[in-house]
């Protein structure tokens, strides 16, 4: 049965779609991803909509949006802010920087070096900021959405593994096919595109869905086979390292947001495997000599794990 969550939900996915074109299931695991309270990575090559995906859907959701263009120049305080000593008050005033937002856009992430790419870690995680010994706590609902060029080119820096783990979902956008490349080319431009968005989801009920994806039902069953897809991964089999409790929630959070968007409230196995490689495919490296990419090993392990 269709209720209103789930009418604003088509809504949204129907209004991304339209300027994402031929990116359908692309657009349905950012959602899930942002419905699960996660943070969404997306690694492509420059130039196939990755910022356009994530200015769209904060727009589409009603929040407020900030971009950071990351440079290899970039500092920590560029990002979180500094205190100016203000002579007019006799004192240090804090400027907040452009982290105090709802939907923080990192683009081009992996160019910044280490030290500015650690300066999100509390904030992703902890949805909070210590400038200077004090603690300041970011807007809610605050996501991170971080666009990621290929590591071989040049002027990039791998992310490390502490930060790779707080993205919950990496996706890959890719190029168009010849279909949706045609209506790109011969549609508007896409910035313009976005400028003629209205918000199809409030905050609030974004919150709502969210509340609406943690009642989702998941079954002993169920959980039973997700039991055994992690330890699958920490066999040594198929992976150099497994799987933590910590990445084990996040599928399961992210495979309820999915049956949210499917209409259902349980989780079924297929929601599982459909959004297994996006969700942890990022965090493993595949075994010596699998002669697979980390994707292509975690689907490679979904077929040989049977289900209960």
């Amino acid at each position: 049965m269709t209720t209103p969550l789930h009418a604003r939900l088509q809504r949204l996915l129907d209004q991304i779609n339209t300027i994402i074109v031929g990116k359908q299931a692309q657009v349905r695991d950012s959602i899930a991803c942002l419905l699960a309270g996660g943070h969404l990575l997306i690694e492509d090559v420059p130039g196939v909509g990755k910022t356009t995906l994530a200015h769209a859907l904060a727009v589409s959701l009603g929040l407020r949006f900030a971009r950071v263009q990351f440079t290899a120049d970039l500092m920590p305080s560029d990002l979180v802010g500094v205190s100016v000593y203000e002579r007019g008050k006799e004192a240090f005033v804090f400027h907040p920087g452009p982290v105090f937002t709802q939907v923080l856009l990192a683009d081009e992430i992996n160019r910044a070096g280490p030290k500015t790419q650690s300066a999100l870690l509390e904030a992703m995680e902890e949805h909070q900021v210590t400038v200077e010994g004090e603690t300041r706590a970011l807007p809610s609902p605050f996501f991170v959405i971080a666009t990621q060029n290929p590591n071989d080119q040049l002027g990039t820096y791998p992310l490390p593994e502490s930060q790779l783990d707080r993205f919950l979902m990496c996706i890959t956008l890719g190029y168009p096919d010849r279909a949706s490349e045609r209506r790109l080319l011969a549609g508007s431009d896409r910035r313009a595109a976005i400028e003629q968005l209205q918000p199809v989801m409030s905050p609030a009920e974004l919150l709502e869905a969210q509340q609406a994806v943690r009642a989702v039902h998941a079954s002993d069953a169920l959980l039973d086979y997700l039991q055994d897809l992690i330890a699958a991964t920490r066999s040594g089999q198929w992976f150099v390292e497994g799987l933590s409790p910590r990445a084990g929630i996040a599928v399961l959070r992210t495979a309820k947001a999915r049956a949210l968007l499917d209409r259902r409230d349980y989780v079924a196995p297929d929601d599982v495997q459909a959004i297994l490689p996006q969700t942890v495919a990022h965090r493993l490296v595949p075994a010596a000599g699998s002669g697979r990419g980390r994707a292509e090993q975690v689907r490679a392990m979904i077929e040989a794990v049977p289900l209960p």
